[in-house]
């Protein structure tokens, strides 16, 4: 998959790199053409008070395709298979406090059948709402997304996605 940008994580000093992780991420359309944005609030930790929305997508488990990988993290986060499936690009991000780097790989794909979530105990916590909106209005809430500190990683990260998505569908590359 072609890489889009690297990210260096200036919110904490490096050290080393400890794992690599694929990740299989989404912009994920329902029939209006509205993207899905998960609503990340309320859980404190090391990353500080968490505050912001980010595209559902999660981590490639042992064995998994990249796509198969997206299925399945579509289902846990969204509740719906999806359908017709386009490459978007990676991005390639570094949590230097946890000694991460993440090759974010994103897709565009529509929502087919809704079967529920499957949220992690993780997720239960951190996710306090799933919603569409205008993928016009998605780019401007992550313009105007608050800089907290995994925020503003986030914010880096999913934008120009969000605006390559945008010219993707506008050239017709991605139809129900």
């Amino acid at each position: 998959m072609k890489i889009i940008n690297t990210l260096k994580d200036n919110e904490y000093n490096f050290t080393k790199i400890s794992e690599i992780r694929e990740i299989a991420r989404c912009v994920l359309l329902n029939d209006e053409k509205e993207v899905a944005l998960l609503k990340i609030d309320g859980y404190d930790d090391d990353f500080g008070l968490r505050d912001y929305y980010e595209l559902p997508g999660g981590g490639v488990e042992k064995g998994e395709s990249l796509k198969d990988a997206l299925k399945r993290e579509m289902i846990e986060e969204t509740g719906y298979k999806i359908k017709n499936i386009r490459e978007i690009g990676t991005v390639i991000d570094y949590y230097n406090s946890i000694e991460r780097e993440n090759h974010n790989n994103y897709f565009l794909a529509y929502i087919d059948i809704f079967q529920g979530t499957k949220y992690t105990k993780l997720e239960q916590e951190l996710i306090s709402k799933l919603l569409f909106v205008k993928l016009d209005d998605a780019i401007n809430i992550f313009e105007k997304m608050t800089n907290g500190k995994i925020a503003r990683l986030v914010k880096r990260r999913e934008l120009p996605i969000l605006k390559i998505a945008k010219e993707m569908i506008e050239k017709g590359d991605i139809s129900l």
